[in-house]
């Protein structure tokens, strides 16, 4: 058996004091250093309590854009395996153990992605095309880059990506609120990405994308069976959809 392999973790934060704790604690021992670069519009105690972990790095960063600030954190690591996790994100258990055992092992992929859990109001969404939805968060940063998508941005990756069998937990909406406080900001940033690829918004991108989109989520892929919860979530993502193209259709009338 070879060296034992060690594992950087990257996470980016803003003003997530409610959460950072959680992710830090579900991967401390697994990983060998935890970088966390918290937005320097940041105004809770984000970095206050990354700091206060002995096995993280955290620093006060400029806000570049997605892809941009976690290639930062990227640059910072030590070693050539990466986690990539977001705040509000942790490490389920048997995902932790996985990753203790894919030390001692000689890895065959050059990354692997794993399934995420993702809760909307409390509820883990097992329908609504939410589950397995898997994505790339373990890597070999020497074959691996972020990409420049201004929102939703992912890994390129220089090789064959693995499955790691274990999930993770992603808390993407414990209120309505804080549901549409991101839902401006994500509109407009994927408005501006379809714009400066010259894409113009349609009648038929603004009326009819969000009903099939409501469809899909709800009918074809069976949100109906996560309840209440499922229909709420397919009209907020119908309304994510006509807010996105409505802006491109807003920036393409300035242009």
């Amino acid at each position: 058996m070879g060296e034992k392999i060690k594992i950087s973790s990257i996470i980016i934060a803003k003003d997530e004091e409610e959460n950072i704790r959680r992710c830090i604690e579900s991967q401390a021992d697994v990983v060998d250093e935890i970088i966390v670069m918290v937005d320097s519009r940041t105004m809770d105690n984000t970095f206050q309590i990354a700091s206060s972990y002995g096995n993280v790095k955290a620093e006060i960063a400029v806000f570049t854009g997605y892809a941009r600030t976690k290639s930062y954190a990227l640059s910072k690591t030590k070693f050539d395996w990466v986690l990539w996790i977001d705040a509000d994100e942790e490490l389920t258990p048997e995902l932790a153990a996985e990753l203790r055992e894919f030390k001692n092992v000689q890895p065959k992929f050059a990354a692997y992605d794993v399934a995420r859990r993702a809760y909307f109001l409390g509820k883990w969404i097992k329908h609504s095309g939410w589950y397995p939805a898997r994505v790339v968060r373990l890597f070999d940063k020497r074959h691996a880059s972020f990409n420049e998508k201004a929102v939703h941005e992912h890994l390129d990756i220089n090789g064959e990506t693995g499955h790691l069998k274990n999930d993770l937990n992603h808390y993407t909406d414990p209120t309505i609120e804080h549901y549409f406080e991101k839902f401006n900001a994500y509109t407009s940033l994927a408005a501006q990405e379809l714009n400066k690829k010259g894409k113009k918004a349609s009648f038929s991108d603004i009326v009819f994308r969000p009903i099939f989109l409501f469809l899909k989520m709800y009918i074809f892929r069976a949100g109906f069976l996560d309840g209440m919860h499922g229909f709420i979530l397919a009209i907020f993502s119908s309304a994510y959809v006509f807010t996105k193209y409505s802006k491109l259709w807003e920036l393409n009338k300035k242009k």
